[in-house]
């Protein structure tokens, strides 16, 4: 249900309803940031039924120009009730995504596909997608790649999900990635942009589709700032032993970062827990960590120096070296949009790990 909230409410034009209880309601629209609408089903509706209600928030919105969207949650899934017959009367998208359907990224796909984007070969342009409002760097990943696009002359298609909904049936007809943890599926995938690498690849097979393409400038950039990647790891390592970590994160975010920190600081990667399905094959121990109880016992199994992940896994990392990678990331003001992907995500990712384990290394060693 979040995943599917996460989606629609990222498009502009669209209003969403979560049809279900305020717990219901209330978990997205504090994790995400997002204008949401509810129906907050009272006991009474459960009994009888909770189409007054769902018509009465309609109603509600129905004259104020934007399309409507109504997410089911677990109990009108659970009563069994024909929302779509409810729904009959009005011109509304319904997703089907109660929360014991699968995770987020589920969700996600659910909200997506129900959409069904379409490419329209006359827009120019690159799409960009995995612009997830549950992830909490995806506005500063979109703000990055647009900004790497207009370096390279090439303008941006569509932004799923963070975009005019009108955007989402004229896409174009590339794509490239910032959170292949939410992938759109719309026009061809030319690759993603977590890391130095995988951007200037991702660049390169643009310039192969792509008319009039220069990429020139971010290949210079991203070679640049490697170099100052390099020489700030490698001032870290003449002061102190690479770091060991446990990574828990998406797949896609995980395997980034214990790339990342095994290239520039000979990090031992301890282990990845991925929220989500892990990958098929991995370099590094991956498994897939659910519950705050098998967190706390892969920190105490493993004892990391450093521990990535959300505010749960800092609770229980016991004063280790931590740094702030999925939700929820709480105690700590955010009004900046930084990004993990492209050029100045990576800067942003390296200079974060590097500060938070020179705080708790002594000098000298």
């Amino acid at each position: 249900m979040t995943g599917a909230a996460a989606c629609l409410a990222g498009f502009r034009g669209l209003s969403v309803i979560i049809h279900g209880s305020s717990g219901c309601y209330y978990y997205p629209a504090t994790l995400l940031h997002a204008p949401l609408h509810g129906t907050f089903m009272l006991e009474n509706e459960v009994i009888f039924g909770s189409e007054e209600r769902l018509n009465e928030v309609i109603g509600e919105l129905a004259g104020n120009s934007t399309r409507i969207a109504v997410i089911t949650t677990c109990v009108p899934a659970v009563l069994g009730e024909d929302i779509r017959s409810m729904l009959s009367a009005h011109d509304v998208i319904l997703v089907d995504s109660p929360g014991f359907a699968g995770d987020v990224e589920k969700g996600y796909q659910t909200a997506l596909s129900t959409l069904a984007p379409r490419v329209d070969t006359g827009i120019p342009g690159i799409n960009i997608d995995g612009a997830s409002l549950f992830d909490p760097f995806s506005r500063g990943n979109v703000q990055e790649i647009t900004r790497l696009l207009g370096m390279a002359g090439v303008p941006v298609g569509t932004v799923f999900s963070q975009d005019q909904l009108e955007k989402v049936w004229q896409a174009a007809t590339y794509t490239i990635g910032t959170n292949e943890d939410f992938p759109s599926g719309a026009g061809t995938y030319l690759g993603g942009t977590l890391g130095f690498h995988a951007t200037m690849n991702t660049f390169e097979h643009i310039a192969d589709v792509y008319d009039n393409a220069n990429i020139a400038p971010v290949c210079d950039e991203i070679l640049g700032q490697e170099e100052r990647v390099i020489y700030a790891c490698d001032k870290y390592l003449r002061r102190f032993d690479p770091p060991s970590v446990t990574i828990f994160a998406g797949a896609s975010y995980a395997q980034f970062a214990a790339d990342l920190l095994k290239r520039y600081l000979d990090t031992d990667i301890l282990m990845m827990g991925t929220r989500n399905e892990p990958p098929a094959s991995s370099q590094y121990p991956v498994a897939q960590v659910q519950g705050l109880h098998r967190v706390r016992e892969c920190i105490e199994k493993h004892a990391p120096d450093l521990v990535i992940g959300s505010s749960f896994e800092r609770s229980v990392s016991t004063g280790r070296a931590f740094v702030g990678m999925i939700p929820p990331l709480r105690g700590k003001v955010r009004l900046a949009h930084p990004p993990l992907a492209g050029v100045t995500g990576t800067l942003h990712f390296t200079e974060e790990v590097l500060n938070a384990c020179i705080e708790h290394k002594p000098a000298g060693r």
